[in-house]
């Protein structure tokens, strides 16, 4: 297995490594600083996410603009140029640390799909277009849709306070802020709820420093009042409605509240609401270690902080849990998508306020609706393309769609590079995208 030495992880990279894309903004320092404990690699930093999205998309952009590619029209190979492309920037991606990248897209007159290098770690099993992986914060554009049902069922409002819905939610929301923590702010990130998936790992480390022991510990088991107490510890960011900062725990409560309100657990209910009727028959969410199918089986690489490469078999989505368990592959996540946006899981105008951004000029998120952000589409100026990003500690991914899903684009590898500063994935990501101009 390939052996790549990179700058140590440091205090800025390790707060872009979990359920997001990793990457310092433009102009950022890049100097190593201080290497962080182990358990900061749980930390999410949205302005290094947004950014790292949409550098590919601008990118994307400048090259649509200047016709510095070959559209399927345009070329004399026709479409086999552009899926030959395609094959090419996946293979250019699994040649660096990654270990496999899959990716898919859709438009007209061209539906593609590929993969490139192998499902495990030790290089066994070539990586296939229809393999699963874990999508992790992509689960949010699901749960969202699941909480959006019971709104047009009339189980609640957006306006609804989370402690009317949660109880256990009081121990976590200060006193003041009772009446106004509403769903809607938690699927915002507008709500002031720190993330807790850092103190969440940290309370079962002795050793803050090791490497070896924050990997073991991320395969223990997380209840929910273990995600409550780790909610707790955190102080609060922010009054409601005031500020935006992404928050994994929020999505946490959410889920809390869709089993208080309909008796059923979220693996359920994803099954019967989203899975089954968008047609993702290959999707789960898991709530137990290991793989079900052919699977990129996820590692991260840590340099010199650790023991280099590990293996992540044993990693217990319950860590994540409704803000990023499910497993799903790129033809199920635009079946999702497809099924989102047209209006065949929540009403059309639902679906309107799903797209619609609450947090337009953020410093630290895109332009984020209900569980689902967008992004310039750089095939038509002034248009959007909508969908969320993802990332476990050994896998990376994302999912756009434009509008009447006519156009879409999904990328994801696993064998995450956890002290690079870079952004693997855009480099499968830009050609993907000009594809659909």
């Amino acid at each position: 297995m390939r052996r790549r030495m990179r700058t140590p992880l440091t205090v800025t990279t390790a707060a872009a490594l979990a359920l997001g894309l990793g990457a310092l903004p433009a102009g950022a320092d890049e100097r190593p600083q201080p290497s962080a404990p182990p358990s900061a690699a749980l930390d999410e930093d949205r302005s290094s996410v947004a950014q790292a999205v949409a550098d590919a998309v601008a990118e994307a952009e400048r090259r649509a603009s200047a016709r510095t590619f070959s559209a399927p029209s345009e070329t004399s190979g026709g479409d086999d140029a552009v899926t030959d492309a395609l094959d090419q920037a996946l293979a250019d991606t699994a040649a660096g640390v990654p270990i496999g990248v899959v990716g898919r897209v859709d438009a007209p007159g061209l539906h593609w799909s590929g993969a490139d290098g192998a499902r495990r770690l030790d290089g066994h099993g070539p990586a296939r277009s229809q393999d699963r992986f874990r999508v992790a914060s992509n689960t949010k554009m699901m749960v969202s849709t699941l909480v959006l049902q019971e709104v047009e069922k009339g189980t609640w409002t957006l306006d609804t306070p989370v402690v009317d819905v949660v109880p256990e939610a009081a121990a976590v929301v200060p006193d003041a802020y009772e009446d106004d923590v509403t769903l809607e702010l938690l699927l915002t990130h507008r709500a002031g709820l720190p993330d807790h998936l850092s103190a969440l790992a940290a309370s079962r480390m002795t050793d803050p420093e090791d490497y070896d022991e924050f990997f073991d510990v991320l395969g223990e088991e997380y209840t929910a009042a273990d995600h409550l107490a780790a909610m707790d510890d955190q102080p609060w960011l922010f009054e409601p409605g005031t500020d935006a900062s992404y928050s994994n725990a929020g999505y946490v409560l959410l889920g809390l509240a869709l089993e208080h309100a309909t008796g059923q657990s979220v693996e359920r209910l994803l099954e019967k609401r989203v899975f089954k009727p968008a047609g993702m028959r290959h999707s789960a969410y898991p709530d137990d270690p290991g793989y079900r199918g052919p699977f990129l089986r996820e590692a991260a690489y840590t340099g010199d902080l650790g023991a280099g490469w590990y293996g992540l078999d044993g990693f217990d989505p319950s860590l994540f849990g409704s803000a990023g368990a499910v497993t799903s592959t790129t033809e199920d996540l635009q079946r999702f998508t497809e099924a989102l946006v047209t209006g065949d899981l929540l009403e059309p105008e639902t679906v309107t306020d799903v797209l619609t951004p609450r947090t337009v000029g953020s410093q630290t998120l895109p332009d984020y609706g209900l569980g689902v952000y967008r992004l310039p589409d750089p095939c038509e100026e002034g248009a959007w393309l909508y969908g969320h990003d993802g990332a476990s500690f050994g896998t990376l991914s994302i999912t756009l769609t434009s509008p009447d899903a006519e156009r879409q684009v999904t990328v994801a590898l696993t064998g995450r590079d956890l002290t690079s500063l870079e952004s693997d994935l855009n480099t499968a990501l830009v050609p993907a995208l000009l594809a659909t101009c």
